[in-house]
């Protein structure tokens, strides 16, 4: 597999503001997300843990999915939840805010965008670290081995040019399905009652922070292949998350706080270093710096 990546990033942020032909593969499947977060990136329960171990659970969000009834379900705020033996299934990923990007050659937009992606050279500040995660590091590999189409292609078809360069899958990238998935990357929610009040947040798009901690709670403390959940590690984790202080939490609220409506020119932005890099954020390399992938 190799790619062309240099002024890409559409994997890494919400384009369709910007496409002539949006894609809609985040709400194929058996379930409709709550959310319209685009590129969503689960993480497994290590990398949930490893984020909050690091003070980061503050850039971390659940997602949820709507079902019918043929499907396993319960029912919270009058929505109906894709559930695994009566709890709320889940995915953590990471939170995306509004930044002045410049993709594919296009003028500079406010579009939704990784709370690790650098806006100006379109890198990504955790790239190649131990937090960077497999879902990323592996990309597209897994949707090779599906032969779903990946961002690469659609870019290419909206934009021309070449960014994915050979399309043989790397290694054992298959994804992570059935029963070993759960409690390792889909997540059960053991107390549906205690949702109430979240999922109607989660549609509006107005969690709180003590909402995504309650499910990045729960992730940390699931066991991989069981619906059991270790309480003590899942309240320490919880607590954590309230208590994080992040430069990219930081850094996620400046932006949205400066940003335009999505989609929106850019008239005026804070220097992508003054938002980040002043708060303790890694500098990226630039692409003079690095090889393609």
């Amino acid at each position: 597999m190799e790619l062309h990546c240099e002024g890409c990033a559409g994997c890494c942020l919400d384009w369709r503001p910007i496409a002539e032909a949006p894609s809609a593969h985040e709400h194929r499947g058996p379930g409709d997300p709550l959310d319209d977060v685009y590129n969503f990136v689960p993480l497994t329960r290590d990398e949930v843990a490893q984020f909050v171990e690091r003070g980061l659970g503050d850039v971390l969000r659940p997602r949820l999915w709507r079902v019918d009834e043929d499907t396993s379900s319960v029912v919270v705020d009058g929505v109906r939840l894709a559930a695994i033996d009566g709890r709320p299934a889940f995915f953590v990923g990471l939170r995306k805010t509004p930044k002045p990007v410049a993709p594919f050659g296009t003028e500079e937009r406010w579009l939704d965008t990784c709370a690790f992606l650098d806006p100006e050279t379109l890198q990504c500040r955790i790239h190649g670290g131990d937090l960077y995660p497999d879902e990323c590091a592996t990309y597209p590999s897994r949707n090779l081995d599906l032969d779903v189409e990946s961002e690469c292609e659609r870019v290419e078809r909206e934009f021309g040019g070449d960014r994915l360069l050979d399309d043989e899958p790397e290694g054992d990238n298959g994804p992570l399905l059935g029963p070993q998935a759960i409690g390792a990357k889909v997540f059960a929610y053991p107390q549906p009652e205690e949702l109430s009040g979240i999922v109607a947040r989660l549609e509006a798009g107005a969690l709180t922070d003590t909402d995504r901690a309650a499910f990045v709670g729960v992730a940390a403390g699931s066991h991989p292949g069981s619906l059991a959940i270790d309480e003590e590690r899942a309240a320490k984790a919880t607590a954590d998350v309230l208590d994080a202080d992040s430069w990219a939490g930081h850094v996620l609220a400046e932006w949205r706080d400066a940003a335009g409506a999505v989609g929106d020119r850019v008239d005026d932005a804070p220097a992508a270093d003054d938002v980040a890099v002043a708060r303790g954020a890694p500098e990226t390399p630039g692409w003079d710096a690095v090889g393609e992938e």
